[in-house]
C-alpha cells in the first residue's frame, strides 16, 4: 500500500552523526530526510520553507540550542512538526527541559537503529516515545526542580477531569503503557486510549509525556512514581 513518506529534519552540529542517521533513514521506504541543520537557528529557518513531519533534535548546539529551538517550533501549534530530542545519559537535564518545551519524547544518541525508526514512526502517529522506566527515572531525578505543594485534584485544569480520567492520568504518570493500564483497570486498551485522548483535550496537552510532566508539577504524583 502506497503512503507518503515521513518527512524528517535532522538537527545536529556533528556532521558524522547526521550522516549516520541519514543513512539509516534513507534505507526505509516510509521515510525521507528532507533537510539537515547544524543548529537550532538553522533548523527554524529551514522549517519556514520546508515541510517536515518529525524533527530529530540534538540539545547541545551553537547559536541556538535544541531546547529553545524545540520551544519555538512547538509554539506553532497543531501544524508544527513533532520533535524527538536526541540526548546522552549525562544530559538528562536537557531532555527534561526539551519535554517541557513541547517535545514528544527523547532518545539516546546510541539507540539501536530499529528503535530509532520505531520512535520516529510512533511520534509521527501521535504517540510519545519515552519508555515508561526512562520517564520515571528522568522525572524522579529532576522532581526537586518542579513546584512543591499539596495535590490539586479539584483545582485548576486537572479538576475538569472525571474520576476515571484522573485515575488514568495517575497511571500514565507512573509510567504504565495503555495495555498495562487496561489490565489494571479491567477495561479494553481502546477504552484507555479514549480516556487518554480526552485527558489531552481537556488539559490542552500534546501527548502523554506532557501528561506525566503536568502530574509531577501539580503534585498529583510524587518523586518515585507513586500517587500523592
Amino acid at each position: 500500500m502506497s503512503q507518503t513518506p515521513i518527512r524528517v529534519l535532522l538537527v545536529d552540529d556533528q556532521v558524522l552523526l547526521r550522516t549516520g542517521f541519514r543513512m539509516v533513514l534513507a534505507a526505509q521506504p516510509d521515510m525521507e530526510v528532507v533537510a539537515e541543520a547544524g543548529d537550532g537557528a538553522e533548523a527554524i529557518d529551514i522549517l519556514r520553507a520546508t515541510k517536515a513531519d518529525v524533527v530529530l533534535m540534538d540539545v547541545r548546539m551553537p547559536r541556538l540550542d535544541g531546547v529553545e529551538a524545540t520551544r519555538r517550533i512547538c509554539a506553532a501549534g497543531a501544524d508544527a512538526p513533532k520533535v524527538l530530542i536526541l540526548t546522552t545519559f549525562d544530559l538528562d537535564e536537557y531532555a527534561f527541559s526539551g519535554l517541557k518545551a513541547g517535545a514528544s519524547g527523547f532518545m539516546l544518541k546510541d539507540v539501536p537503529p530499529g528503535e530509532l525508526l520505531n520512535a520516529i514512526r510512533a511520534v509521527h502517529s501521535g504517540d510519545a516515545v519515552v519508555a515508561p522506566s526512562t520517564t520515571r527515572r528522568l522525572l524522579d531525578r529532576f522532581s526537586p526542580m518542579l513546584p512543591s505543594g499539596t495535590p490539586e485534584p479539584q483545582g485548576g485544569e486537572v479538576g475538569r477531569l472525571t474520576e476515571r480520567e484522573r485515575e488514568v492520568m495517575l497511571l500514565v504518570a507512573q509510567g504504565l503503557s495503555n495495555g498495562e493500564i487496561a489490565g489494571r483497570l479491567f477495561v479494553s486498551e481502546a477504552t484507555v486510549k479514549t480516556h487518554v485522548g480526552r485527558i489531552l483535550t481537556k488539559l490542552g496537552l500534546r501527548d502523554r509525556v506532557q501528561v506525566v510532566v503536568l502530574a509531577y508539577e501539580t503534585g498529583l504524583v510524587r518523586a518515585g512514581g507513586g500517587a500523592a
